[in-house]
């Protein structure tokens, strides 16, 4: 009984790790939605299954590596100064306008 009293006082002060968030479930009533999935954008769609997959056909959130990233945007690291515009001349003989073309 000793044993079981500290037990008792130190459980409701007890801390437990928060569950991780499920991922909702890809069903036909939200083909083409995006969700962010361990910082990619995933979008739901129907993939087909096959023996090499070894997986049926079905919906699933489709998260590959081309898909980009939906995390926080990084700030800029480095400014660029913008690149001064290049000036054109036009230089006329003697300073007259050119010939009209007929």
């Amino acid at each position: 009984m000793r044993r079981l009293l500290p037990l008792l006082i130190v459980s409701p002060f007890a801390v437990l790790p928060a569950p991780a968030n499920a991922a909702p479930s890809c069903a036909p009533a939200l083909e083409g939605s995006t969700a962010c999935l361990d910082g990619k954008l995933c979008v739901c769609g129907f993939v087909r299954g096959g023996s090499l997959t070894g997986r049926p056909d079905g919906w699933r959130w489709e998260c590959g590596a081309l898909r980009p990233s939906c995390g926080e945007a990084l700030p800029p690291t480095m400014s660029v100064p913008p690149l001064p515009l290049p000036q054109l001349y036009l230089q006329l003989p003697n300073g007259t306008p050119p010939p009209r073309p007929r």
